[in-house]
């Protein structure tokens, strides 16, 4: 590694090694981020498990991101309807399909959804979550508390699924950027771990041993984007989120590179800071970047590194497959690659 990748290892490290251990295991599995309802960790989990299982859940994979959808709402919803009785009042409109709560519009796919729930997808039971969310909203003792009791809806769904399920050659799984086993804690959780030989790796040596500490029987290590430490090919597949758009132009290169050089069949990429424009618009903040990465160029990018394939916008996928205006982040994109030469 040359020495300014070097330095900016360290300036990397260092800008996460600043905070405190009990932060760096919770922060990014709050709120939005909440990989049980975050989209972009719901893909991941469905590329996965197609790589393990092919489409045979298709349809149920469609109705978790419907589930994400709602439940962002709500999210989203409660910043603005922070006491128990705003709650009550959208109790009683979804109730009646009316279009609004006092003057707070109702979604129509969240009416919609509110008329088809409870549900049976791929044989297994969905219940009532929406409701059951509003209601615990609604029944709240403390006005700004946020208690989505539904939110391990289809961690459950997925355990049922999985559990009798043999695990035969499992796939080897490489996660760069692992944090606190972010995403590795709702793949323990909802059964499909045990089917992967997954690996994850982090610059943080805090983050490393808050994984370690919640997944003892699981392999995390220290590691570097610009240097992973893997032969050619050595991984199946490789999924990623939020840590091309924290690096300079230089080592955004070379952990694209690197990423590629170690993974045989497939990548899986989560970009929180996206946008369809020519160039890359680079901002340096503190010891980091956080830039915004153009989609054309990434494209091309791992184009020139031997993967191709899709690009979702999740606002789009969103607002095309469930009729959904409303996402977190109008900047996410997740790229599913594949090995073309």
């Amino acid at each position: 590694m040359d020495a300014a990748l070097q330095l900016e290892s360290e300036r990397l490290a260092r800008s996460w090694e600043r905070h405190d251990a009990a932060m760096l295991r919770d922060y990014l599995v709050a709120d939005v981020e909440d990989p049980r309802l975050n989209v972009q960790s719901l893909l991941t989990r469905h590329y996965l498990a197609c790589a393990v299982f092919g489409d045979r859940w298709r349809e149920l994979m469609d109705a978790e991101l419907r589930f994400a959808a709602a439940m962002n709402w709500i999210l989203l919803a409660a910043r603005e309807l922070r006491n128990p009785e705003d709650w009550q009042i959208v109790a009683v409109a979804l109730a009646r399909d009316a279009d609004n709560a006092e003057g707070f519009a109702i979604p129509a796919f969240l009416r919609r959804l509110a008329r088809e729930l409870p549900a049976t997808v791929a044989g297994q039971s969905v219940p009532d979550y929406l409701r059951e969310a509003v209601a615990a909203l609604a029944g709240r003792e403390t006005p700004g508390e946020s208690p989505l009791v539904a939110r391990d809806t289809f961690v459950r769904i997925w355990q049922a699924v999985l559990a009798d399920e043999p695990a035969g050659l499992k796939p080897t799984v490489l996660e760069p950027a692992c944090g606190s086993a972010n995403d590795y804690r709702v793949l323990a959780a909802c059964g499909l771990a045990r089917f992967l030989d997954y690996t994850g790796f982090d610059l943080c040596a805090k983050n490393v041993a808050n994984a370690h500490a919640l997944f003892p029987d699981a392999r995390f290590m220290a590691g570097n984007a610009f240097a992973i430490a893997a032969p050619d090919r050595a991984y199946d597949h490789t999924f990623v989120h939020d840590l091309f758009e924290h690096l300079s132009p230089a080592g955004l290169e070379t952990a694209v590179a690197e990423v590629c050089r170690v993974t045989r069949c497939g990548l899986c990429l989560g970009f929180f800071q996206m946008d369809e424009t020519a160039e890359h618009v680079v901002r340096v903040v503190d010891a980091y970047h956080w830039n915004t990465l153009s989609l054309a160029r990434m494209l091309a990018l791992f184009r020139w590194h031997g993967f191709a394939g899709e690009a979702v916008h999740i606002g789009s996928l969103l607002r095309w497959r469930f009729g959904c205006e409303h996402t977190p982040n109008p900047h996410a994109y997740t790229l599913v690659l594949s090995r073309v030469e």
